[in-house]
């Protein structure tokens, strides 16, 4: 291969490899939110964990179903980490894998287009995870103060 065929094979690449690179940057950002999301997790276990020495049972009780929930988010976001991790390995194997094949002079179309599947199959799954650690932080969240108990009495009194 001479070397203007073989500049003009690099420079094709490089261009096939720009996308992934793109991908590559998004997974990157998403890891950056989940990560954040497994740190307030985290940080809400520890004082949730100070708080329960020496409470009334009954609000004992309401920590310890709290930090049960905690842990659900935390293994839900941490393995949709680690599926991003292994997202973001296997696009830049991908590109590792593009660029060899062309420095040797061999087509591995096939394993590259094997590593992208199996990277967007683990991008999907960390959607996936990540979506349902978002569904359980809102599903016990409360906003606002409770309302005061409504005196029966009163409450069936109608209004003057």
């Amino acid at each position: 291969m001479d070397a203007d065929s073989q500049i003009t094979s690099i420079a094709h690449v490089i261009q096939l490899a720009v996308a992934p690179v793109f991908l590559l940057t998004g997974v990157a950002a998403f890891i950056g939110v989940i990560s954040n999301r497994l740190g307030r997790i985290v940080d809400r276990a520890r004082q949730l964990e100070a708080s329960i020495h020496g409470t009334p049972r009954d609000r004992a009780i309401e920590i310890h179903n709290a930090l049960r929930n905690l842990a659900k988010r935390a293994r839900l976001a941490n393995r949709a980490l680690s599926l991003c991790v292994a997202c973001a390995v296997l696009i830049c194997s991908d590109i590792v894998v593009l660029f060899v094949g062309t420095l040797a002079g061999e087509r591995f179309g096939g394993a590259v287009a094997v590593v992208f599947v199996l990277a967007m199959l683990s991008l999907i799954a960390a959607l996936l995870l990540f979506l349902r650690e978002v569904y359980l932080a809102t599903r016990f969240l409360r906003i606002g103060v409770p309302e005061p108990a409504v005196d029966a009495a009163a409450a069936s009194t109608p209004p003057t």
